[in-house]
């Protein structure tokens, strides 16, 4: 089939390389533009388009989608079909329905659960214990469209976003292969709009650590954050990032959330975290262990004073 293949980050280079693999002709790889990263702020080429690249495709990486050259590449190229992977962008229905199939959505949630942006993270965060990828037909609407396939896998209990991201990746590509192949003959399964729950953007605060919210609650969302945001807290006026954690059951009686014990430990509202890896600016990541015998932690010192009211349950 002559497709086009819309994606962005490196979640979308596994599908993108299988149906390179399984013979089908990519006219053209269409990514995001270039965005600054890092420390030095230098901008960065999407790991798509750097793909493509390698492999002699042609690339584009529009700025406007709604119109212009992007709307008439997609309608007038005699495309069969055009495979989006995590594009970041909203495409119109006049875009939609430009190659002869339409357009196939990879998406990395089971639908109609997490529709969105983040949908990795929002089911880390929220305690889910099974996930998935999905190929949905696309319509108008924000991952609105029917189901034509998809694959389930359980979530690890200490798994974390950019472990499960991988690991969804690697799955999306035999998945779309297949969908791509058997499109003539699947059946079509409309979503269920009762059961939708949405994947908002995550903001910067999002990251933010409130020890008053249960052990496993935190647990879940420092998993879930991972990469970025990022989980954190402060520490004697600085900030403080955390890594990883463990929870640990119980906790002493009559000391507030937050509460630094020895090895490590820090009291939630509803039993402990064991820090496992925390940072302090300009610092290497340490464990939980060294940060407070190095820190010579008083009795009754505590992780995020001064900070705001908790966040609310992302459940």
């Amino acid at each position: 089939m002559r497709i086009a293949f819309l994606g962005t980050p490196n979640f979308a280079v596994a599908p993108l390389a299988a149906l390179h693999a399984a013979g089908h002709e990519l006219v053209r790889v269409i990514a995001q533009p270039d965005r600054p990263s890092g420390r030095g702020n230098k901008l960065q080429v999407p790991p798509t388009i750097v793909w493509a690249r390698e492999h002699g495709i042609p690339t584009s990486q529009p700025t406007r989608v709604r119109s212009g050259e992007f709307v008439t590449e997609m309608t007038s190229s005699h495309l069969d079909l055009a495979v989006v992977v995590a594009y970041g962008r909203i495409l119109t229905p006049e875009v939609l329905a430009g190659p002869r199939l339409g357009c196939i959505n990879v998406h990395a949630s089971l639908l109609p659960r997490w529709r969105g942006a983040a949908p990795i993270q929002w089911a880390l965060l929220s305690g889910d214990t099974e996930t998935g990828v999905c190929c949905q037909q696309m319509a108008a609407g924000l991952d609105t469209g029917d189901i034509l396939s998809e694959a389930r896998t359980q979530i690890g209990p200490e798994e974390d976003h950019e472990q499960l991201a991988s690991r969804l990746s690697a799955m999306s590509a035999p998945l779309i292969v297949d969908t791509v192949a058997r499109l003539s003959e699947l059946k079509v399964a409309p979503q269920d709009e009762a059961r939708v729950t949405y994947a908002r953007i995550l903001q910067k605060e999002d990251g933010r650590l409130h020890f008053e919210l249960p052990a496993a609650t935190l647990h879940a969302r420092i998993r879930g954050l991972r990469g970025w945001p990022g989980a954190f807290t402060s520490f004697r006026g600085e900030l403080l990032k955390v890594h990883s954690v463990s929870v640990l059951p119980g906790a002493p009686a009559g000391l507030a959330p937050g509460t630094l014990l020895p090895g490590g430990r820090v009291v939630c509202g509803d039993g402990m975290l064991h820090l496992r890896e925390v940072q302090l600016p300009g610092r290497k990541a340490v464990s939980g262990l060294d940060f407070y015998n190095g820190a010579r932690v008083a009795p009754g010192e505590r992780l995020g004073e001064n900070s705001e009211a908790p966040a609310e349950d992302p459940r």
